[in-house]
């Protein structure tokens, strides 16, 4: 029998009492973080005819790109402190950022004062919190990796059913300020128990941060194959949950409907981010995520485009809930599979998302300045998100056959 480290992968526990706690705190940090960023739709909707309605389209779209971004880009530098310096110190600052920035954005009446608060703030407290999670379950798991992955990250599904819903409802109730409130004070109850939960196989050891050890990874072809095709997915994935509200009021939808939207689209999106992260762990992590590639990018052209009334809209938003689900799942375990030292994993997921947050900056407002360009209409938002998770999903088919070549039967 082969001899390896205490710390690699291979001698990951698969499970125990602080395995899966560890995963249920990771999926109450997915619920507040990457379930919010799930949420923004509603607040895109919202301040178009509010607060921002004086607005542009394109011009409101980057209080959420922002978040999404803020959130994504941080990935670097919290990888790097949670390398050196564990989970906790990230959880409890994060924790801080991200309530006292939705408490502050329940004040916003100005669109600076949005951005700020709800653009930069809270995301940045958001960052603190997602990175640590799915870094930390990698520590505990090989085997059962892509399921335990699928498992927190449908925290984030969970989270985008709840948060818009509640949301949607206490808006006219109670109003806006009173409706970040009690959102803020959710967030902060299923934070208290991820602070309890959380932690780490692998003790944290203080290194100097460099800029050098963040381009590494994109020295070797399988990795930068994979960065690639996850910037040009992340740069159409944040579309629909932009703007599909917008887009089915415009085709007749009411809003009382309308409004449920994203939270059909996270629902399925539990289901596609907890059964494909199984079936990956019995054939191949990239070969279930090119399947689900492909998948998605056809949905956008077969049935979104052609979508006129309130069927396939509401059709759509489930089946792309479950493609683009299985994505945001299974990218953390394609990063954690080409890794050989779990050690450094915290900057390595960290230098993939950091930039694939540049795609989360600018794919909404480029969709929103198409949409006006177009008088309105989103064939054109649709046809450039389409196009983006297509050449995203032959990035990553590239990845795959420098993995395991070009035999399909092959578990990579």
């Amino acid at each position: 029998m082969p001899q390896f480290p205490p710390f690699h992968p291979v001698n990951n526990p698969d499970g125990g009492r602080e395995a899966w706690l560890t995963v249920l705190g990771g999926f109450c940090c997915l619920f507040v973080s990457f379930g919010w960023i799930s949420s923004i739709g509603v607040f895109q909707n919202y301040y178009e005819t509010h607060q921002l309605r004086h607005y542009s389209p394109s011009t409101i779209a980057w209080i959420p790109s922002l978040e999404a971004f803020m959130m994504f880009s941080g990935g670097p530098i919290v990888g790097k402190i949670y390398d050196s310096y564990g989970v906790q110190p990230l959880l409890v600052v994060g924790t801080f950022f991200h309530v006292f920035g939705l408490m502050m954005t329940s004040l916003c009446k100005e669109y600076y004062q949005f951005i700020l608060a709800q653009g930069i703030c809270s995301p940045l407290g958001a960052s603190m919190i997602f990175y640590p999670a799915m870094s930390t379950v990698s520590t505990w798991f090989f085997k059962k990796r892509a399921l335990a992955f699928g498992v927190v990250a449908a925290g984030s599904s969970i989270g985008g059913i709840i948060l818009p819903i509640m949301v949607e409802r206490l808006l006219p109730q109670v109003g806006f300020g009173w409706a970040m409130r009690i959102a803020a004070f959710l967030i902060l109850f299923l934070l208290i128990i991820a602070n309890l939960t959380v932690r780490s196989r692998i003790p944290s050891v203080p290194k100097p941060m460099t800029v050098t050890e963040f381009i590494v990874p994109l020295r070797e072809l399988p990795f930068l194959l994979t960065t690639i095709g996850c910037f040009l997915f992340f740069l159409g994935m944040f579309l629909p949950f932009n703007y599909l509200i917008v887009q089915a009021q415009l085709e007749g939808m009411s809003a009382n409907l309308a409004g449920y939207l994203i939270a059909i689209l996270n629902a399925v999106s539990f289901f596609g981010r907890v059964i494909p992260g199984y079936l990956a762990d019995k054939v191949g992590r990239y070969n279930v995520i090119v399947v689900m590639c492909v998948f998605t990018f056809i949905l956008d052209f077969a049935i979104w485009i052609p979508a006129k009334s309130n069927a396939p809209i509401i059709v759509f938003a489930a089946l792309y809930g479950f493609g683009s689900g299985a994505f945001v799942s299974m990218a953390p375990a394609l990063v954690a599979q080409i890794s050989p030292d779990v050690s450094k994993i915290g900057v390595r997921t960290g230098a993939l998302f950091a930039i694939i947050s540049i795609a989360a900056l600018v794919g909404s407002p480029i969709g929103g300045a198409i949409v006006t360009s177009n008088n309105g209409k989103f064939t054109g938002l649709q046809v450039f998100c389409g196009c983006m998770q297509a050449g995203g999903a032959l990035f990553i088919i590239a990845a795959r056959v420098v993995l395991a070549g070009f035999n399909p039967m092959t578990k990579v």
